[in-house]
């Protein structure tokens, strides 16, 4: 899970500097689940009481699970902490929730202990609302404990399925991880595993939606999304094991071609876009690194203005964060890239700009090696 789910999503709050992200998804979600527990679950349950108070309860059971979901989240997080694991933010969307670590675990053990803690912390949050189902008295508050309860236990049990990158996925990896002591192997294995699980949902789902269970449907679209993620991280899995001990000094482009700030567009395009080919440029001004221009920012200029428009007034200003070492992983430079949206940034030495490394060169270095 990556950080296309920011997109789209609305910060709520911020707990150990963790910024708390809600997807709009989730509203479909909130506005499902309070519907079913309003018109089915509390009628059901306590048939005694007004509309109202079913409708009140449904939205407030509804509120209590994002509040569960957010616990789960929070408790991956609390573990990845204790060993330095950057968390950059936590997302709930339609299919629960996703926190967003900065690196990996750095041994199986401690993969283990993230992936478990979420589980555990949801059987705790049920044995909690037991614990309030069996104090209070009020037969719609007792329904609701009672129901919080048992969707807990559910998210634990249901998050314990050997499908990565599922908790369950994620503890299957780090015993694989810990009797190989081959990490990629380990994900590639676990996500594999992941795949044949999300194919189970999917087709059990469809039969149970076709058989007149309409809960399938939704099964179905789990292991849709189970599916694409455990293909991803496949995917990822042979990516950083190929690019694994690569320098950015080994893929960089270090002869540049550079563009002056007081060119116009309309230079810039006839003498290098058109002339060269690539995608960017790096644009200096007396010697000094400005920034890069592509062509997205040149696509915004109306044509006829082309003549008129210098590179400095559209270039993407550089920033230190935006550049990398010679020295530095390649398989950094990529997440950087992807992080910052960019197909290009600075490889800087003693403040110089030495060179470029772009995310065509990468794919074509892999292209080349037959990987």
């Amino acid at each position: 899970m990556n950080s296309s789910f920011i997109h789209g999503s609305w910060k709520l709050i911020t707990i150990w500097g963790i910024p708390i992200r809600v997807h709009f998804s989730w509203l479909i979600v909130f506005g499902l689940i309070t519907w079913s527990l309003s018109t089915y679950y509390f009628p059901r349950e306590t048939p005694e009481l007004p509309s109202s108070s079913y409708w009140t309860k449904g939205a407030i059971g509804a509120f209590l699970l994002l509040v569960s979901v957010t616990f789960h989240e929070l408790a991956h997080s609390f573990v990845s902490l204790k060993y330095k694991i950057r968390i950059l933010g936590i997302t709930l969307f339609i299919f629960g929730g996703v926190a967003q670590m900065k690196g990996e675990p750095p041994t199986p053990k401690a993969e283990f202990k993230i992936a478990i803690a979420g589980p555990l912390s949801s059987f705790i949050l049920s044995g909690v609302f037991l614990l309030f189902y069996a104090a209070v008295a009020s037969p719609g508050t007792k329904a609701l404990f009672w129901w919080l309860a048992r969707i807990n236990l559910v998210l634990g049990v249901f998050n314990l399925v050997p499908g990565f990158p599922m908790d369950g996925g994620r503890v299957l990896r780090s015993i694989i991880w810990g009797r190989t002591k081959d990490y990629f192997y380990a994900t590639r294995k676990a996500s594999s595993v992941g795949r044949k699980i999300a194919l189970f949902f999917i087709i059990f789902g469809l039969f149970s939606f076709f058989t007149g269970f309409p809960g399938g449907l939704w099964l179905t679209f789990i292991g849709w999304f189970l599916y694409t993620v455990a293909q991803a991280s496949y995917q990822q899995a042979n990516l950083q094991e190929n690019l694994s001990g690569l320098k950015v000094r080994d893929v960089m482009v270090k002869n540049m071609v550079i563009l002056n700030s007081s060119l116009t567009v309309y230079d810039a395009v006839n003498d290098y876009f058109l002339r060269y080919g690539y995608g960017g440029f790096p644009v200096f001004a007396d010697g000094k690194f400005l920034g890069i221009i592509t062509l997205k920012e040149i696509k915004n200029i109306p044509r006829e203005d082309w003549t008129k428009v210098k590179v400095s007034n559209v270039l993407i200003p550089h920033q230190v964060d935006w550049e990398v070492s010679p020295e530095d992983d390649v398989m950094k430079a990529l997440e950087l890239m992807i992080t910052k949206d960019k197909g290009r940034i600075a490889v800087t030495e003693d403040n110089n700009v030495i060179g470029l490394i772009t995310r065509n060169g990468i794919a074509r270095y892999l292209q080349i090696l037959g990987k």
